[in-house]
């Protein structure tokens, strides 16, 4: 993979999950990596088990609801490892309830850390980047930023900010060499996922309506990413990439799209 290595990379997010595959992909290829987690005792703890396996890594404590503490780390991380290249806003929560039950706190809590807290990582990011006319960024869509669900209004409305955040960041900043792009992932097997969606939901919902039948590992999420911030992906810019089995290919679907298929139906049909 092209421009990865002895670029240094900055990503939110990332003392598990996603963000700590993308890190851990990104220096399996020769890249530096900073990470930045809310977290300071699990950001360590990622931050040493990357150095072990010889990756040039360091970990920063970091609150992405502070635009002010941000841009300090990201200036930090200049000073510690180089010129911020690529960035991976990956911080995010989810706090599921009903529309009409939700209160204020949650919903303020979704959008600070998850649409502001991206736009504040894109914000102190770019200033390096816009002089020295280069860089690519990565954010973390979702299936949600395609459509709605049902309890989740704020992650919703969060994950549609991001799309609109990138498309219009791509226009901003891509005449100055900045290449800014998200991925939409479907459900991921993270810590995060059990918290906010049941078992049965993940196994009778979400499964069955993905035409390869399961969730995504963190890493093949990462796969993605780090093609992005590649230089294969140089005139990739503004996109938003479902990486989602097939779950947003369609609509009316079940049994992984194999509804047509049964023998009712072709029974019908012949």
């Amino acid at each position: 993979m092209q421009g990865i290595e002895g670029r240094v990379f900055f990503i939110t997010g990332a003392a598990q999950g996603i963000g700590f595959a993308v890190a851990k992909a990104l220096g399996s290829l020769g890249g530096h990596v900073a990470l930045a987690d809310v977290n300071a005792v699990r950001t360590l703890a990622s931050a040493e088990q990357l150095q072990a396996e010889g990756v040039r890594a360091l970990g920063y404590t970091l609150d992405v609801r502070d635009a002010q503490a941000t841009l300090d780390v990201v200036n930090r991380v200049e000073s510690d490892l180089g010129p911020i290249f690529g960035a991976v806003p990956c911080a995010g929560i989810a706090r599921t309830q009903p529309a009409e039950t939700m209160p204020a706190q949650a919903w303020r809590d979704v959008i600070d850390v998850n649409l502001s807290g991206t736009f504040y990582t894109c914000q102190a990011c770019v200033q390096g980047m816009l002089l020295r006319r280069s860089g690519a960024i990565v954010n973390i869509a979702s299936i949600t930023s395609f459509g709605g669900q049902p309890g989740r209004a704020n992650y919703a409305a969060s994950k549609w900010g991001i799309a609109g955040l990138t498309k219009t960041l791509a226009l901003e900043w891509g005449s100055h060499g900045i290449r800014v792009n998200a991925v939409g992932p479907n459900a991921v097997d993270t810590p995060m996922l059990p918290i906010g969606v049941p078992e049965r939901f993940t196994r009778d919902v979400i499964c069955d309506r993905t035409p390869l039948g399961r969730i995504a590992g963190a890493e093949e999420i990462a796969a993605v990413v780090v093609f992005l911030l590649s230089d294969q992906a140089s005139y990739v810019n503004g996109a938003v990439i479902p990486v989602d089995g097939g779950l947003t290919s369609g609509f009316l679907t079940h049994r992984q799209g194999r509804d047509y298929g049964s023998p009712a139906w072709e029974s019908l049909s012949g």
